[in-house]
């Protein structure tokens, strides 16, 4: 099995076009099945679709979807001695625990977020790094900005699972998280966009955070609809696609069957353990 390594918000010159030039694809598929009610299933979609893109099997995809509500652990939260009490908490929430694919700390996901996953295959992902974050935050931003957002890339002190190519709102407000994952010749770039419930995200992560131990500030939590009146998820995901569409160019695509049967198969493994 491929050797995977797993970041985030730290550290594309090798962008998208470039591993598409590679392939002979000039386009991303553009992929938005949902699988809201199989959370653990939503994520191994993703997972499977990076080892699909790692074998050779899966040209390039940017898969956006409305995920259900979950807190997602990274492999650090998973070592730590108040993971089970986080899983327990964040249950008591309402939120199924799950681990995520790519790094990072605890984050969450609801309906008035939109997740993504970012996969690209490259023969050496590892030494672009750095430029898929740059281009991924570059591309967000820009949508946002689009919408009438004062977004900013950055990390807002205290925030919630920090990163360096966080996005906020204001200089004060996260509203975007971003991990990576590399396994082979290919790499995943996922997070969450915050649209609404900002407020929901503190209310889960306090207990959660505490459990784990860590620092944060509650008050860095926020939403793109607390700095644009009346924006929807739709308005964000329209411009999120405009914005791929124009500097990578975007094609429809679906989800095929050998990568669902793939993914059944990891499904269970990012089931947080019960206490």
């Amino acid at each position: 099995m491929p050797k995977d390594h797993d970041l985030f918000g730290s550290a594309i010159a090798e962008v998208s076009c470039l591993d598409g030039d590679i392939l002979g694809v000039m386009t991303i598929r553009l992929l938005t099945e949902q699988y809201p009610d199989r959370p653990a299933f939503d994520t191994a979609v993703s997972h499977a679709l990076l080892r699909g893109a790692a074998a050779g099997e899966l040209a390039e995809t940017l898969r956006l979807h409305q995920p259900g509500s979950i807190v997602a652990f990274g492999r650090q939260d998973a070592v730590s001695p108040g993971y089970l009490p986080a899983v327990e908490a964040s249950r008591a929430a309402g939120y199924e625990a799950i681990e995520r694919l790519a790094g990072g700390r605890a984050a969450v996901f609801h309906s008035g977020t939109i997740a993504f996953a970012w996969t690209i295959p490259s023969e050496k992902p590892r030494e672009t790094i750095k430029p898929r974050f740059e281009a991924l935050a570059s591309t967000l931003q820009t949508a946002f900005l689009s919408l009438g957002a004062d977004a900013r890339i950055g990390e807002v002190p205290g925030e919630y699972c920090p990163g360096a190519y966080s996005i906020n709102v204001s200089g004060h407000h996260k509203v975007m998280g971003a991990g990576q994952r590399i396994i082979g010749r290919a790499a995943h770039v996922g997070g969450v966009i915050v649209v609404s419930g900002g407020d929901r995200i503190s209310e889960v992560l306090i207990p959660v955070y505490q459990a784990l131990e860590l620092q944060w500030n509650p008050t860095t939590s926020g939403d793109l609809a607390g700095t644009v009146p009346g924006i929807t998820r739709q308005d964000v995901l329209a411009a999120i696609v405009a914005e791929f569409d124009r500097r990578y160019g975007l094609e429809d695509g679906r989800i095929d069957e050998a990568t669902l049967t793939r993914a059944a198969a990891l499904e269970a493994g990012h089931i947080s353990a019960r206490p």
